[in-house]
Order: structure tokens, then C-alpha cells, then sequence
């Protein structure tokens, strides 16, 4: 594709994003668009908001368990850069009208205290660059009506990134058992959806070396200091109310915010 037609669907997005309204799936309006271009459009519209201001803190993989697969009909993991400006604070409330159609996902972070980069990442590689595991939510938004998506759809929309809360619990990977921890997500009182850690690639260390490995297909390499998030141990749950959420990794620690 051409970069004027990068530059096009980056702005369609981005203005969908700010009013809230969605768009046609860019693949309809733009057929050329494949994963490779919707990856160059997400970096796009990621430089254009650090222009502005933002800063980028690091990297997400979704999609990766195939609970989430089958709820939206993708058959392979999408990823995209995490910023400053869609963090959200632990207890915070949070206005449903901010987003079109989000969804809540728990999944582990793991914050770097080393480099990483790959190809041929390892495991091993993974666990050494790190230096501690947090719970964290993401709230899944999409820009594209209905999340009628394929692969370059939510690649061109940095992967349906909505907001992230990182918990206040710090973890060495030594305390935890992240091939097996139980999560759940509760709303009002009532839990709504449960998973397992090892739905994120049988461990969430291997679907970190697996986004790694990805993305130096792009040059990228992870930094110190950088927040990486492998995807969600559980099916994303709609944000449709407004309630309190409680989101809980078992003998880990418990995220909590309200949607008013």
C-alpha cells in the first residue's frame, strides 16, 4: 500500500477513537490492507500521539488464548504498543461513555529490568530480562463497528487497545506459578468469568518470547523499564453498565474500579 493510504486509514482511526465512533473494518474500505501495512499503520498512529505528548511504555499481545480467538472470530494473535496516555490508576471510576463496545480482560505484566529482543528469544531469555510480574486489566475497545474484525483490522488498531490498569502487587516470578493461577472477574458481586494463566500459551513467559520473536520482525526490542502484557487468561467480559469490578488473580493480588 501506498503511505498515503497508511496515513489515511491512521487517521480514520484516530478520529474514530476521539469521538467514539465507529468506522467500517479498514480491510472493507482499503482491501490492499494486510498484516505488515496495519502494522505500519498502528506504528503511525503511535509516533504521531508521542508527537503530541504520550509516551510509549510498552507492548501488549492479544488474542493469544483460544477462548478469545473463538469469541472474536480471529484465528491468530494480534499486538500493539502500549502508551502512557491509556493507563489507567488502580480504583479509578471509569465513564462508559469513553468507549464503544469494551470489553475486560485479566492477564499478568511483567515489567523488564534488562533488554530483550529477538529472533530466537527464549524462554529463558524472557525470564531473565524480568524484573517483576503485576495483574493487570485491559479494557478491549475497538474502533471498527460491531468488532466485525479480521487480523489487519485490530492490527491496524493497535490491537483493540482500549485503557490498562497495572495492580499495586509486585511479584518475583520465583512467588508465583504463572504456568497455573486462577483468575476471575467479578461485577457487582457476581463473578462473570474465570480462566487460568495457562490458557496464555500453556505460560505467559512463552507468549512473551513469542511477542518478542514477532515484533523483531519490525526491529523493535523491548526496553528496561517497559510494561509487557501477554494476552488474557480468561474471555473478555462486555463493560456494558456501570458497577464495580473486582479482578482477581488467586494468592496474587486483586485489581478493583468502578464504571459510572
Amino acid at each position: 500500500m501506498q503511505p498515503s493510504e497508511l496515513q489515511e486509514i491512521a487517521r480514520a482511526l484516530r478520529s474514530a477513537r476521539d469521538s467514539q465512533t465507529p468506522i467500517q473494518a479498514p480491510t472493507k474500505t482499503w482491501p490492499g490492507l494486510d498484516a505488515d501495512s496495519a502494522f505500519e499503520v498502528q506504528r503511525i498512529g503511535a509516533e504521531e500521539a508521542i508527537k503530541k505528548g504520550d509516551r510509549l511504555v510498552g507492548y501488549k499481545l492479544g488474542n493469544i488464548a483460544k477462548v478469545m480467538q473463538s469469541a472474536f472470530g480471529l484465528d491468530h494473535p494480534d499486538y500493539g504498543f502500549l502508551l502512557a496516555s491509556t493507563t489507567i490508576y488502580e480504583g479509578s471510576s471509569l465513564p462508559r461513555n469513553q468507549y464503544i463496545k469494551p470489553f475486560v480482560e485479566l492477564e499478568p505484566a511483567f515489567v523488564l529490568r534488562g533488554p530483550l529482543c529477538g529472533p530466537n528469544a527464549t524462554v529463558v531469555d524472557v525470564m531473565n530480562a524480568i524484573d517483576y510480574a503485576i495483574p493487570a486489566v485491559e479494557i478491549i475497545d475497538s474502533r471498527v463497528q460491531n468488532w466485525a474484525i479480521d487480523l489487519p483490522d485490530t492490527l491496524a488498531d493497535n490491537g483493540s487497545t482500549g485503557s490498562i490498569i497495572l495492580g499495586g502487587t509486585p511479584r518475583k516470578l520465583t512467588e508465583l506459578t504463572l504456568s497455573d493461577t486462577r483468575g476471575t472477574l467479578s461485577f457487582n458481586g457476581r463473578q462473570v468469568m474465570t480462566g487460568n494463566t495457562a490458557n496464555v500459551l500453556g505460560n505467559p513467559l512463552s507468549a512473551m518470547a513469542w511477542l518478542v520473536n514477532r515484533l523483531a520482525a519490525y526491529d523493535i526490542e523491548f526496553q528496561p523499564g517497559q510494561v509487557i502484557m501477554p494476552g488474557s487468561c480468561l474471555e473478555a467480559v462486555p463493560m456494558e453498565e456501570a458497577g464495580h469490578w473486582v479482578c482477581t488473580f488467586e494468592g496474587w493480588g486483586t485489581i478493583e474500579f468502578n464504571v459510572v
